[in-house]
């Protein structure tokens, strides 16, 4: 079961609507829903919330020590409240999944990414689950860096905005730890399809 949602993200006005953060648009699209708020926690160096859902006590977490430092944060929440990393969802954006969509995955390498490297090394593991939330990839290598710091078009936030709501479906099924569920639901929660045209005359 999950106890603590993190969301990857980069502090401060200039990056809050970048394609970083996606992971902190989703966590506050969580704490909406639970009607819970942020608040500045120099302990763990991020905003956080905490409430109680089903008996369980459950954290909500933004870093804010930039991208890079993500680790610092998770890691000290997880180890003052001896959270196992399995307990722990990490919010992030992906590069190799379009707009729109999202992935959950258990364990794995970091891929690069640069929030997720940190916290593999202060956690000392990678067995930890994230939801991959797509922002797609500007096709060259070089262009990476300059990509996931713009702010992504019109149509593309839409995308990933309505894939934030279908994806907070499941966290119902992530608190209770039904994993299969929950990937099940994030899998197939993709985009409605446009309906063709009608033929004319009918």
């Amino acid at each position: 079961m999950i106890k603590l949602f993190a969301g990857l993200g980069n502090p401060g006005p200039e990056y809050e609507a970048t394609r970083h953060n996606v992971g902190f648009w989703w966590v506050d699209a969580l704490a909406r829903e639970l009607k819970v708020n942020l608040v500045a926690d120099k302990g763990y160096h991020g905003q956080l919330a905490r409430t109680m859902l089903h008996g369980q006590t459950v954290w909500l977490l933004k870093p804010q020590t930039f991208m890079n430092l993500s680790g610092k944060s998770v890691a000290a929440l997880a180890r003052f409240f001896k959270l196992a990393p399995e307990e722990i969802l990490v919010v992030h954006d992906e590069l190799d999944v379009v707009p729109g969509q999202a992935k959950l995955k258990f364990g794995g390498s970091h891929a690069g990414h640069n929030g997720l490297r940190d916290i593999h090394a202060q956690l000392g593991t990678g067995d930890y689950w994230r939801l991959r939330l797509g922002i797609g990839h500007p096709g060259v290598k070089s262009e990476v860096i300059d990509w996931v710091l713009k702010k992504p078009a019109p149509e593309q936030r839409t995308a990933i905005e309505e894939c934030i709501t279908r994806t907070l479906k499941a966290v119902p099924a992530l608190l209770a730890g039904e994993m299969e569920k929950a990937t099940l639901l994030v899998h197939t929660s993709k985009p409605p399809r446009p309906k063709p045209p009608r033929p004319e005359g009918i």
